[in-house]
């Protein structure tokens, strides 16, 4: 039987508001994430604000400027064309690339990217956190080498882990729920984790006399069900058939989110939704006004509703993560996945007035107060000096100025692999996690230790 973990460390007290001085704290840790919608940037802003709660000074990088030449705004863009023109073949490159390594392309825009960011890293840096699946790719490949010294993690956002979040050379993966982590120790991740997700302490569930000024503030009825629908950042996917059908179980009002897509917002209103907003800054607001959540990507919004009381649907998923978030999130009961328009009525139903919704709610809401967060994991591997190289390495040699060639060749490479690089990409380990939270790692439930 495997050995039990050593304890964590206990966490440093929370630093007084204003004490980031270097040398007056427990040390600096970079976030490395990516402007990629918004849930990876999101997680890395929760999970940077918990840092230095707790004394820590934290920098972000943002991955997409670690590439050369532009490529990360292309890669972004082709991403996000993809989507929105051929979500069919988005599903396939994603199947795809879930079963087979980064080829000559990837490995040229990642080695690219691991000089840019080894350039950048502050001297005082302790450890380095992924929050994105193309910089965890980078990550593991410079502390195999031997290159970076100090320990890499990879958070992984997801409720579903594709390959890509998988990389040999990083550390320890971090899970916001034990399905993800099973998934991840299935993929041989290391040191994987249970724990729990990061959201910005405004999203609660909603207090007496919330729920009305909510509503008042953002101009909704205030009476009767209202569903809130997200989709993203981008406003993707069948967003305008699922408000349709929404309205027309007549079982809650729809509130629809299109985050940067202003046309969407002015197509839902020509469609007759009258509450179809753009960009919302109040999200814990718009959701203590409403009474159920219906999304397509089973991002960081679900997480968020979790944490305010809202039961959660899956519906009209986008191709790839988002359908395989929503097997996720239905394997850990904390959300149901509509597959068929059949179903909707009926589930809305269970999700707004029966015990479906109760259940969901009381699982939501545990899910961030059961789990450590991932701060002890991250203060646990950080320790006080920075970590040896990978075993077996030697460090690399001072590094030359970076090479320009071949540059002008990424953009249309870059542009036919943006799909890949942009993937957000078990009840008994579920059972096991709930047992003891803080002390859970999937490795050793899996190894035979379920005590």
């Amino acid at each position: 039987m495997p050995e039990r973990p050593d304890p964590l460390p206990p966490l440093p007290a929370p630093a007084p508001p204003g004490d980031r001085r270097e040398g007056g704290g427990p040390g600096r840790i970079v976030v490395v994430s990516a402007s990629v919608g918004a849930g990876h940037d999101g997680a890395a802003a929760g999970l940077a604000e918990r840092l230095r709660a707790h004394g820590y000074l934290v920098d972000r990088r943002d991955f997409l400027d670690l590439l050369p030449a532009g490529a990360g705004r292309l890669l972004c863009g082709g991403y996000h064309r993809l989507l929105t023109w051929a979500p069919e073949g988005y599903q396939h490159l994603y199947r795809t690339t879930d079963r087979s390594r980064p080829g000559r392309v990837w490995r040229a825009l990642f080695r690219s990217a691991g000089r840019r960011l080894l350039r950048d890293l502050p001297p005082d840096t302790r450890a380095v956190v992924s929050t994105y699946p193309g910089a965890s790719q980078v990550l593991g490949a410079l502390r195999r080498r031997g290159a970076l010294a100090v320990p890499a993690l990879t958070y992984l956002t997801d409720f579903s882990v594709h390959a890509l979040w998988v990389a040999a050379g990083i550390d320890a993966h971090l899970a916001v729920h034990a399905v993800p982590a099973a998934q991840a120790h299935a993929q041989g991740a290391a040191a994987v984790t249970v724990a729990g997700p990061v959201a910005d302490p405004r999203f609660t569930p909603a207090a007496a006399g919330q729920r009305s000024g909510a509503r008042a503030r953002f101009g909704l009825p205030e009476r009767g069900p209202l569903a809130l629908m997200v989709a993203g950042s981008w406003g993707v996917g069948p967003v305008r058939q699922a408000a349709a059908e929404i309205r027309a179980t007549g079982l809650a009002v729809p509130v629809v989110v299109c985050g940067r897509n202003d046309a969407l917002a002015a197509r839902l209103r020509q469609d007759g939704v009258e509450h179809a907003f753009g960009w919302v800054d109040d999200m814990p607001g718009l959701m203590h006004a409403c009474d159920v959540l219906v999304q397509n990507a089973g991002g960081l919004t679900s997480l968020e509703a979790f944490a305010a009381g809202l039961p959660v649907a899956s519906y009209r998923c986008i191709p790839g993560h988002g359908r395989t978030n929503a097997r996720a999130l239905e394997e850990a009961g904390l959300a149901a996945w509509i597959r068929g328009a059949d179903d909707l009525a009926p589930v809305l139903a269970q999700l707004l007035h029966g015990q479906r919704g109760e259940a969901q709610r009381a699982a939501g809401i545990a899910l961030h107060r059961s789990a450590p967060g991932p701060v002890p994991a991250i203060a646990a591997r950080a320790g006080d000096r920075p970590a040896a190289p990978a075993p077996g390495r030697r460090p690399s040699p001072a590094r030359r100025p970076e090479r320009r060639r071949g540059r002008l060749r990424l953009g249309a490479a870059a542009l036919a692999a943006a799909a890949a690089l942009s993937l957000g990409v078990a009840a008994p380990v579920a059972h096991a996690y709930h047992h003891d939270p803080a002390r859970f790692t999937v490795a050793h439930y899996l190894h035979g230790d379920r005590s």
